[in-house]
């Protein structure tokens, strides 16, 4: 199988660098976007109870419990608690963008590999094929397993190359939704969150 692959030319390298990437970054993205690492449900559901209570050292004190989105996004708000509504929301949205950036961290090198990885198999088909013809060139069109070489070339490279693109495109949109899906989630947390600060702010 090896030497199968190796037989695709030089391009096969670089390709199997970007699958190399791609699949760490994959992984790394899927541990990153679980849900326990950005809303987890238990700190949304003691936050909501304590918030009601209006027990905010309590609420401050179990978001420094846990390392995630949401706990970031109720420190700064319950921070900013003697602030107005618009202030608060400011500061939410704030918050939010820096979640967000770091939620869609290093989907463009999953989009770069599903883009770059088709074309080193096409440059490596380009290659194979010019091999084929300065065999045909040099040795005439006798002996047809003296084409064989290049043309194998051509298509192992190819076949490589979309091996690799289309698994990282299919990475890239899933990274994508999940990040859009973690995003919308933190917006309702922190409207959640501000809600319950307004009330409280109303009530006085």
């Amino acid at each position: 199988m090896v030497e199968l692959l190796m037989s695709g030319g030089p391009v096969m390298i670089p390709i199997g660098v970007a699958s190399v990437i791609g699949l760490a970054v994959f992984l790394e993205r899927v541990l990153a976007l679980r849900g326990g690492a950005v809303i987890p449900s238990g700190l949304v559901i003691e936050v909501d109870e304590l918030l009601r209570q209006d027990r905010f050292g309590d609420v401050i004190a179990a978001a420094r419990k846990s390392d995630s989105a949401a706990a970031r996004v109720t420190l700064v708000a319950i921070n900013a608690k003697s602030m107005s509504r618009s202030e608060i929301k400011e500061r939410l949205e704030e918050v939010g963008r820096r979640e967000a950036a770091a939620l869609e961290r290093f989907a463009v090198v999953l989009g770069t590999v599903a883009s770059i990885a088709p074309l080193l198999g096409l440059l490596g088909t380009v290659w194979g094929m010019i091999l084929t013809f300065e065999v045909i060139q040099n040795q005439g069109m006798g002996v047809v397993a003296n084409l064989a070489g290049g043309i194998s070339q051509a298509l192992i490279s190819t076949m490589a190359g979309l091996s690799v693109g289309i698994p990282a495109l299919v990475a890239h949109r899933w990274v994508l939704a999940r990040a859009d899906h973690w995003i919308l989630e933190l917006e309702q947390f922190g409207a959640m969150i501000l809600e319950h600060l307004y009330s409280d702010e109303a009530a006085k």
